[in-house]
């Protein structure tokens, strides 16, 4: 289900702006490692660092800031401390939790095998479906996106996402969580909730 949308005419992701420990770990491992190529490389007037920028595919970039006085990272707080099936994967409100790459479906298990091959501490596969688990380890009709999850030199959390199947309006199917943990009952699927009486 392709949706429209009737406010902006959006063309993708322009580029996600991350910062790193050190630019030369950050190159080696996106361009030489999973094979980004470079597009761009800017220092900032100043000497207030640099931002160099990785082609993802699709006119999308992925971009670094470094900066010398940024802080250190805080696993757990301003992103995940483990990946899925790892440990906890929760960061805080405001943070990036994690980027997924979008991948074709018939090339993820080779690279999945290019990952572990390069000695990259990979999750194992999640098959992601509707089940009360949210994901099984056998791909079946009902996974509509297979991930792996992985952790760049700075700890930012990547998943290579390979969409299994199309959306229609079934898949748009729960109310949102409000901040006080209680579901919006109704905005999204129309649903009223019933009322004890």
């Amino acid at each position: 289900m392709a949706a429209t949308n009737n406010e902006f005419e959006f063309l993708g992701v322009n580029h996600l702006a991350l910062v790193c420990k050190d630019m030369a770990k950050t190159v080696e491992f996106y361009r030489d490692i999973l094979g980004m190529p470079l597009t761009k490389t800017i220092d900032l007037p100043g000497g207030r660092g640099q931002h160099f920028f990785f082609d993802i595919g699709n006119g999308d970039s992925l971009a670094f800031f470094w900066f010398p006085e940024a802080p250190e990272a805080v696993p757990g707080i301003s992103a995940p401390a483990a990946l899925p099936t790892q440990g906890s994967f929760i960061s805080a409100h405001g943070s990036m939790n994690h980027i997924a790459i979008n991948v074709r479906a018939d090339k993820f298990d080779d690279y999945y095998n290019r990952l572990v091959e390069k000695g990259i501490n990979v999750s194992k596969v999640l098959n992601h479906d509707d089940s009360p688990m949210q994901s099984t380890d056998e791909l079946h009709p009902g996974v509509f996106v297979r991930s792996v999850y992985f952790f760049d030199p700075d700890g930012v959390c990547l998943e290579f996402a390979a969409w299994t199947k199309e959306f229609d309006e079934s898949d748009v199917a729960h109310d949102p969580v409000q901040a006080d943990g209680t579901k919006r009952e109704g905005f999204i699927t129309g649903r009223t909730p019933v009322l004890a009486e």
